[in-house]
Order: structure tokens, then sequence, then C-alpha cells
């Protein structure tokens, strides 16, 4: 039996990625109400200036749970690409400029990979969690390479040049179901979820 959203707790997700929102609402579908800051009318920038990943995930958790005062958790997701010394890591949104546009943001790490042999990457995701006040990480990471040429609609970032390792298809190339049981994000989830699902037990 479906279980009815409205009788299940709910989480705050800091995020404006509608994308991002999507996946991981499905992902935690049954289990909790994700309310993405569009759901809750949360406009303002968050910042995130920390030089890792994990930092800026607590840091934007944060800033959301000391405004509403209700559970939330916040990730940040970093490209790692080994030939370019793991950049654009915690720049991964804005690698090719404030602007923020995944289109340049891709073709500038093709750029830069032209003349390289080395093609290895990860995507590595850091989920915070604050709940009733306390702090929790998760990590995903998920092996692979770096395409030489977009492919793919689906999926949104750098879907469309990561080759997850033992397939030859990129993320964009995937449905989001097949996506999210291999993908950095699904697997930070999935401890996310573990977690909670503990804390439901104990109660």
């Amino acid at each position: 039996m479906k279980k009815d959203n409205n009788l299940l707790p709910t989480l705050i997700f800091a995020t404006a990625n509608p994308g991002k929102a999507k996946e991981v609402g499905e992902l935690l579908a049954g289990l909790m109400q994700v309310r993405s800051l569009k759901d809750i009318g949360f406009t303002e920038d968050i910042p995130e200036d920390h030089p890792t990943l994990e930092a800026n995930a607590i840091q934007k958790a944060r800033h959301i749970y000391d405004r509403y005062s209700e559970d939330c958790f916040a990730e940040d997701t970093g490209m790692e690409v080994m030939a370019l010394n793991g950049a654009p890591g915690v720049y991964s949104a804005r690698y090719a400029g404030p602007q923020r546009n995944d289109l340049e943001n891709m073709d500038l790490v093709l750029k830069n990979l032209t003349d390289k042999e080395d093609r290895s990457a990860q995507f590595r995701t850091v989920v915070a969690l604050i709940l009733k006040g306390k702090v929790h990480t998760f990590e995903g990471i998920v092996k692979g390479k770096i395409a030489t040429i977009k492919t793919g609609e689906k999926g949104f970032g750098y879907d469309p040049i990561f080759v997850p390792d033992g397939y030859s298809i990129s993320f964009a190339e995937m449905e989001a179901g097949e996506k999210n049981k291999i993908s950095h994000r699904g697997r930070a989830i999935e401890k996310l979820i573990t977690f909670l699902k503990q804390q439901t037990t104990e109660r």
C-alpha cells in the first residue's frame, strides 16, 4: 500500500536545483516527505564558501535549520577529475564562472582534458543532515571516466560527459532508476535512508 505523503515526516532539502530535488525525492519516497527550498518559499542564495564539500553541505543545512528550526539536509557534490588534480571539485557548479552554466562547465572540462590520456574521474557527494539539532554526514562516490563528447538528454550537471565504471553510456543516457542505483548521490542518500530508518525504529 502506498503511504499518504501527508502522513509522512517532512524534511527540508536545502537545494534550489529542481533536478536534485526530484532525484532525491524519488529516493526518499515512502519514507519522508521532502520539501525543497522552492516548496517553502525560500529564494535567497545560501552561502557555500568553504573549501570542502563536507563543510559546504553542513553550512547550507545549518543556514536553513537556523532560519526555520526544522529538520533538514543539504548536499554538496563535486566532479573530481584525476588529470586535473581533482578539479573542478568543490567548484564544480561554477567551474566556468559564477553564471553556473552546465554546458560551459562541461565544455571547459573537455577543453582542459584535450591533451590528457588519463580521463578517470569520480563524482563525490556529501549529505549533511541536521536532525533535532545534531549534524550527521553521509558520503557517496561513483568512479568512472570523462567521455570525449556530451551524450544524452537526461540528468543534469556533468551527467552528459560522465561514464560510470562498468557502463558504456553516460549518466545522461540512463533512466532515473538505473542511475539512482549506482550514483554518488544515490549512495549517499542510501546511507541517509538507513540512518533515518534506524531513528524511526528506535523511537
